[in-house]
């Protein structure tokens, strides 16, 4: 007996079906056009194949290339067909897993025989093959005993093991194009035809099987995919200009930085790239102190009762280095917050005394694995610049905003102007209970609604003991960093037994709030090279100008010129080396330095200086205090 379904439009438009329709359907029964661009649907919000059955009233929307579901549908789909392409190609590789991410595909494989770069032509002639067949991918449901059976027979003993692991209860889903398939949760395209070709194969590497280095080594092929040729050539083009820009090379040009296998994931500041820290900072302090905060510094060295109280010892204890010292076992503090509250225990606390702000550039180290280290980005050592801000319930909203409109400001004075928000909520392992976190997400909430951010909704990614804001800067070439965090958290005061005395005199719980704006130096730092690609604002260039010479003749004055430079607080070198002035022009442009002085026996003579800027093709020729003038205005830190 058929019955009616109703599916309700995006626009607010409903469509009546005599009998439960499919996605495709419905598709058709809006217009031939969007028929043919159909992917996939989304089913009251819930990402589902077009060729799913609508058994029910729903709200649906058509998914179609220009939707933002699509570039993750596309990317797993080219995933399976990169397996289905190796396996044709190389008979006895074998299959594990293959996700989207964030930009692009993988695939691990088991094979004797190490894939090359050299390979992915064939391979990818191969994936544009099975685009063109425009194979059918249909989703099926398998019991445990066949799959198990179909993957041994077919020589796929990693398939059949993790087969044979999944939950009793789980239903077993297949995904079949052409005559190959794999298991998979879906959902997936129509057909490899919708998969189109903007793909590319872009590296290799090594992995473990289910990542433990126990097991047998994989090989894992990555590759990108878009839904158009254009975005295709867009990311590879942005590719290009983030590989001239990484902080690493850049590093090295300017001497910034090194790192060494002697202090793996920690960094060795050089003179110029400890006054860029240096330089950030005291900006960094400067507003802080003007926004009504204080600054502590707290031990490194922390025994492991004070991590077991606060909860740290069994969610973060795999990431902590500990040492052993008279029978005691001290952790190496892999955030500040708990000894922050420490502080703040110090004596008897009135609610007169709330907000209290406490700050501090603490260094922390976490035992990050070696394989994910990378450049300043990812480190084991580094300094937060964390702060928590003790206050009374009803005060959260107004901390939140005050807090969120310095964070922007920093930011713009910092050069970013594009920031979102994401709000992060309880996560499933997390401490305190339902009631709290409802309190906690609603104040943050409102806090995040009196600051005029918009956010969206990160879903479980929230800390253990709250949830967050997490503010995402996106750089000059359109990659997104995610840094500050404004977290909200009734439960550390609780278990540290932080209190004050409230206006009626009895013991009240502070609200803690926690907050970053860089996140940590190093990683800002690395950000903050690749977004200005070493090109730094002037007051924030390690090295502001070098005074370079022609001839020896103007040794004397080039000596006078920086002289004066230093009194006027411009960081400046002299380069009187016995080069041409060409080669020097060079060097330092090389180096970013962004002011260059000239000076020769006629610029010593008229008192004057001839003015390079980086980047500029032509000088200028000023009278020296004009010059000490421009660059004092221009170099003062905002």
């Amino acid at each position: 007996m058929s019955r009616t379904v109703t599916v309700t439009l995006p626009d607010g438009s409903k469509k009546s079906f005599d009998a439960p329709p499919t996605g495709a359907e419905v598709a058709r029964a809006i217009g031939p056009g969007l028929a043919k661009a159909a992917l996939a649907i989304k089913l009251d919000g819930k990402l589902a194949d077009l060729k799913a059955r609508i058994e029910r009233d729903a709200r649906i929307e058509i998914v179609t290339p220009k939707s933002p579901e699509a570039p993750a549908l596309l990317r797993h789909d080219a995933a399976h067909v990169l397996a289905e392409a190796v396996q044709e190609l190389y008979p006895g590789a074998q299959i594990t897993f293959g996700p989207a991410t964030e930009d692009g595909f993988y695939y691990d494989f088991a094979r004797a025989e190490p894939f090359t770069p050299e390979d992915f032509p064939k391979i990818e002639a191969k994936m544009r093959e099975i685009v063109e067949r425009d194979e059918p991918i249909e989703r099926e449901v398998w019991d445990r005993d066949k799959i198990k059976a179909y993957f041994r027979e077919h020589g796929e003993s990693f398939k059949a093991e993790w087969a044979d692991e999944l939950p009793r209860d789980e239903i077993i889903t297949v995904y079949r194009q052409g005559k190959w398939l794999d298991m998979c949760t879906g959902p997936h395209l129509p057909s490899t035809g919708k998969l189109g070709k903007a793909f590319k194969l872009m590296k290799l590497s090594g992995t473990y099987w289910r990542g433990d280095r126990n097991n047998p080594q994989l090989q894992r092929i990555y590759g990108t995919a878009w839904p158009d040729d254009k975005q295709l050539q867009e990311y590879l083009t942005r590719l290009e200009e983030a590989e001239k820009r990484d902080h690493r090379r850049i590093g090295r040009e300017m001497d910034l930085f090194h790192q060494q296998e002697e202090a793996v994931g920690s960094v060795f500041w050089h003179p110029k790239g400890w006054v860029l820290w240096r330089t950030l900072e005291t900006y960094l302090r400067r507003r802080l102190e003007s926004a009504g905060y204080v600054e502590v510094k707290t031990p490194q060295l922390v025994d492991r009762a004070l991590w077991e109280a606060s909860g740290h010892w069994e969610k973060f204890r795999q990431h902590m280095f500990i040492a052993e010292s008279e029978d005691r076992s001290l952790a190496l503090k892999p955030m500040n917050c708990p000894c922050h509250v420490q502080i703040f225990r110090q004596g008897l606390k009135s609610y007169r005394d709330l907000p209290v702000r406490m700050a501090e550039f603490g260094s922390c180290h976490r035992n990050e694995p070696s394989g994910a280290l990378h450049g300043l980005m990812r480190v084991r050592a580094f300094t937060q610049d964390d702060a928590h801000i003790f206050t009374t319930e009803d005060r959260i909203t107004e901390e939140g905003k005050a807090f969120c409109d310095l964070l922007n400001t920093v930011y713009r004075d910092l050069g970013f102007t594009d920031v979102s928000v994401k709000f992060s909520d309880r996560p499933l392992a997390r401490a305190g209970s339902d009631a709290v976190w409802d309190k906690a997400e609603a104040a943050l909430t409102e806090a995040a609604e009196a600051g005029g951010l918009k956010v969206t909704l990160n879903p479980g990614e929230g800390a253990f003991y709250g949830p967050k804001l997490e503010f995402v800067l996106r750089d000059a070439i359109g990659r997104d960093w995610q840094c500050g965090t404004l977290q909200v958290d009734f439960v550390l005061p609780e278990r540290l037994d932080a209190s004050y005395v409230g206006e009626d005199g009895h013991k009240h719980r502070p609200v803690m709030l926690h907050r970053a704006i860089f996140g940590s130096f190093e990683r800002f730092i690395a950000i903050l090279i690749e977004h200005y690609a070493g090109k730094f604002p002037l007051w924030l260039a390690p090295v502001q100008a070098v005074v370079a010479t022609i001839t020896s003749d103007a040794d004397p004055y080039a000596e006078k010129v920086a002289a004066a430079l230093a009194e006027a607080g411009i960081r400046a070198e002299l380069d009187v080396r016995n080069e041409k002035i060409n080669y020097k022009v060079r060097e330092h442009s090389l180096a970013k330095v962004p002011y260059m002085l000239v000076v020769g026996r006629k610029e010593a003579e008229t008192g004057a200086v001839a003015l390079r800027e980086l980047g500029g093709k032509a000088q200028e020729v000023l009278a020296l205090p004009e010059v000490l003038s421009k660059l004092k205005d221009a170099a003062r830190m905002p």
